[in-house]
């Protein structure tokens, strides 16, 4: 469908390439995205929406299911019986999905990217925190160029420009500080404590949209950065 995930539905964006991290993912793998503009064009999966709002439900009530634990135990059975029913053998068996290429790696490609320009100082913001990219002849010359930084589904962050890899330094705007750092430096304790004071009043989070975050949680990611 026309969800915001698939394509961008906001008009008269400023900025963005308009496409989402979905779009890109499916160009990099050369697939194109069809979308819908009524039900009926998507008449397989509201068929199958219809089944598991409907049907399932109501065999699931003449078998007394009323837990989750249950239903899960029950979906197996609901499966076979429902595809011995309804199922239809295809006319050709030939398996028409297309092989991954060499090329096509496919933590890189499902990973959370985004654009960034670097200040003249080698510097990048991305999601709360500052990274300093390696000073070095060969980066120099990269101060206000575009580069891509990729955030993996374990929390793994790297920069890129060109497909060279970028070596780089992390300031954590938003790592807490704790009270033995407060102790251990007697001559910026009050200056730590007025931090954390701050930090703690302000319990800033980082981006709940990028795949560490969604499907690892916020806590492996903090760890990782800080680490």
């Amino acid at each position: 469908d026309k969800h915001c995930v698939f394509r961008v539905n906001k008009t008269g964006e400023l900025g963005g390439d308009g496409v989402t991290q979905f779009g890109r993912a499916l160009t990099e793998l050369n697939i194109d995205i069809i979308c819908a503009n009524t039900p009926q064009a998507k008449g397989r999966v509201e068929r199958v929406n219809r089944t598991l709002q409907d049907r399932l439900i109501k065999e699931m009530r003449l078998m007394n299911i009323s837990g989750a634990e249950q239903g899960n135990q029950f979906l197996p059975e609901f499966m076979d019986k429902f595809n011995k029913q309804f199922g239809v053998e295809s006319v050709d068996s030939k398996n028409m999905h297309r092989e991954l290429l060499p090329h096509e790696e496919l933590n890189e490609i499902f990973s959370w990217q985004e654009n960034r320009t670097l200040s003249k100082n080698l510097t990048l913001q991305y999601d709360k925190a500052l990274y300093l990219i390696e000073d070095s002849i060969d980066n120099r010359s990269l101060a206000r160029n575009k580069v891509t930084v990729y955030e993996y589904f374990d929390g793994t962050i790297k920069i890129k420009c060109d497909n060279r890899e970028l070596p780089y330094r992390i300031f954590d705007k938003i790592k807490k500080i704790d009270q033995g750092e407060i102790v251990s430096n007697k001559r910026l304790g009050a200056v730590l404590n007025f931090i954390k004071e701050k930090q703690d009043k302000n319990d800033e989070k980082r981006s709940a949209g990028a795949p560490s975050r969604q499907h690892l949680g916020e806590v492996s990611t903090t760890i990782i950065r800080n680490g």
